[in-house]
């Protein structure tokens, strides 16, 4: 019989097959999860998945819909652009903060990561978690909590507008040249610099994925 620690672990692991599942797009925005499918797709039982799903629904990444069951939650065009606005709002304001806190060590973190993303120009999977970790580092070190929970909260509301727009180098590219300019500003401790470096880097983000939206 299996205990409670096994339990924890398999829900843990349901969630993240089922996380990992939406990220890459094998489970687009608007997708039914049927408690089956989903068990033979992360290889577990319907009891963790069933747990992985109130958690993602938690999250806000899915949502119940009457008569249909849980879906992977999708944005309209119009969420989408208030959702980038947002971002604009926190990344900036992420940055003005972390150029007044942000150790040595971060601006050492963030640099690692940016020349890492480009390393890895041609696998967008991997550009796009070690994109992730560069936003995150930089709201850790504007040291504010409430801050840092905004962020996740519009990390989960990313995570379902679909595939990554880092899918070519070209575009891995600018990233990272719009990333180093936001370094450059975070390292001279200039705020209003990291500030601007920040919104224009979300403004272009935002580009690309209406874009991606009318391809």
């Amino acid at each position: 019989m299996a205990d409670s620690s096994d339990k924890v672990s398999n829900g843990k692991l349901a969630y993240d097959k089922l996380r990992e599942a939406i990220v890459s797009g094998t489970l687009a925005p608007g997708s039914r999860i049927r408690e089956t499918e989903a068990a033979d797709l992360v290889g577990l039982s319907r009891t963790p998945v069933r747990e992985a799903i109130r958690r993602l629904e938690s999250e806000g990444i899915v949502e119940h819909q009457p008569r249909i069951g849980a879906v992977v939650k999708s944005l309209s065009h119009q969420e989408i652009v208030e959702l980038y606005e947002m971002r604009i709002v926190l990344e900036k304001t992420a940055a003005r903060m972390a150029a007044k806190h942000a150790s040595s060590a971060e601006i050492g973190e963030l640099k690692d990561l940016n020349n890492a993303m480009l390393s890895a120009a041609k696998d967008a999977a991997t550009v796009s978690r070690l994109n992730e970790q560069f936003h995150r580092c930089i709201f850790n070190a504007a040291r504010n909590r409430y801050l840092l929970a905004s962020f996740q909260a519009l990390a989960n509301a990313v995570l379902v507008l679909g595939p990554t727009t880092l899918e070519n180098t070209d575009r891995v590219k600018l990233v990272c040249k719009q990333h180093d300019d936001i370094i450059t500003a975070l390292e001279a401790g200039d705020g209003k610099g990291a500030a601007t470096a920040a919104g224009n880097h979300i403004e272009t983000s935002l580009s690309y994925r209406l874009k991606s939206l009318r391809i």
